[in-house]
């Protein structure tokens, strides 16, 4: 984020944080709970938003030298990305050419080569076919014709993106928009180094895991022992980026910060930025490093979905070794917490949704994010938008 924009971002928050008040959605909205249970509505929201959209896997720093790979099984499509012996992005259907099994069951990894378990056909990490044992016996093939098949990546502004569709093209720069593309661009995310993460498979809908990060309304309440120990709740900066958004939570390191000269001051310090990015991701940079968490829904069932959260550091971070651990433990616990504190919640919420017992939520005037959230996945279903009720 550039300088200027820090600043006036600070000062906005410190002000809010003085007056008592924080952003104002002009409202409430109702969001009815089928939108959480339908499973013909689960069926069209993974078909726009994941299989006919691009995805963003993960960061560069995930793919760190020549023959990287990560691999990507929450999709219609099972994926493998690489990075090639000439340090470019690349991204394959993981299926092997003859057979189609997997070619590479490991998250992530360093390699030469790909080689099948079933019959050992082995493919470069450019995708090339490398060899067929016993081809003699196997028979002629053309080798160029049986590489892996390639999809559609482009590597931008330090994040990866995929599209499941070998036919589709991909323009990050379009799907971003000119400003959040080039407030993304000032975080240097290419340099952020790979640390660690996890996985949860939790029974309750993606979208009311994308949710628990659209208000800090909660911390008092359900994060009292632990993040409302490092952050002041219900106070925040919200802006849109078209589909996208930016919020800002609210850091008790703010109150020392505010002593300092306005050149001092660091949004990554006194602030969290939360940077939604349409369907599913959620990017989190601080001075230390990064959290990413995307969330994926279950291929037959709306009230179940995968959480996957990955924590990056920056080079000078990871430089210190003790830093390092300390990072780490850090990190788990932000997972944990996420896990065993706000999954549980939308956990809960998804059995009421499921009972029929209520016909909507209700998104407070504090509540931007949640407004933006869903009026933004109905319009791109071609639904109406959830109407504004004063208050």
């Amino acid at each position: 984020m550039r300088k200027q924009e820090q600043v006036r971002q600070i000062k906005t928050m410190l002000s809010r944080l003085d007056s008592g008040i924080t952003v104002d959605a002009g409202g409430h909205r109702h969001n009815p709970m089928w939108v959480y249970v339908d499973a013909d509505l689960a069926a069209r929201e993974r078909d726009e938003f994941f299989t006919t959209h691009p995805q963003m896997i993960g960061l560069s720093g995930d793919l760190p030298e020549p023959g990287s790979f990560l691999t990507l099984d929450r999709l219609d499509v099972p994926i493998l990305a690489t990075r090639t012996a000439g340090g470019e992005f690349k991204a394959f259907v993981n299926a092997c050419r003859h057979r189609g099994v997997i070619v590479e069951e490991r998250e992530r990894g360093t390699t030469r080569r790909f080689t099948c378990p079933f019959h050992s056909w082995s493919y470069n990490t450019d995708g090339s076919l490398a060899g067929i044992p016993k081809q003699e016996h196997f028979g002629d093939i053309d080798r160029e014709c049986h590489g892996l098949v390639e999809l559609p990546a482009v590597e931008r502004y330090g994040l990866l993106w995929v599209h499941q569709d070998p036919e589709a093209t991909i323009d990050v720069d379009d799907l971003l928009g000119e400003d959040l593309a080039d407030e993304l661009d000032t975080w240097g995310l290419d340099a952020l180094v790979h640390l660690g993460g996890d996985t949860y498979d939790i029974d309750c809908n993606w979208k009311l895991a994308m949710d628990t990060f659209g208000e800090t309304y909660h911390f008092s309440s359900l994060h009292k022992n632990t993040l409302y120990q490092s952050f002041h709740g219900n106070v925040q900066c919200y802006d849109t980026f078209g589909r996208h958004h930016r919020m800002l939570l609210c850091k008790r390191a703010i109150d020392e910060m505010r002593l300092l000269p306005e050149d001092d001051w660091d949004v990554a310090v006194g602030t969290l930025p939360v940077y939604w990015l349409f369907p599913n991701v959620q990017l989190m940079p601080s001075s230390e490093g990064l959290y990413l968490v995307r969330a994926y829904p279950h291929p037959t069932e709306p009230g179940r979905h995968t959480s996957i959260v990955t924590f990056y550091l920056w080079p000078r971070v990871r430089a210190d070794a003790e830093m390092t651990e300390v990072m780490k433990e850090i990190g788990r616990g932000f997972a944990e917490i996420i896990r065993d504190e706000d999954y549980v919640a939308s956990a809960s919420q998804q059995r009421v949704a499921e009972s029929g017992a209520l016909a909507h939520a209700t998104f407070g005037r504090n509540e931007p994010a949640l407004h933006h959230y869903h009026n933004t996945y109905r319009e791109a279903l071609g639904m109406d938008a959830l109407p504004l009720i004063d208050a």
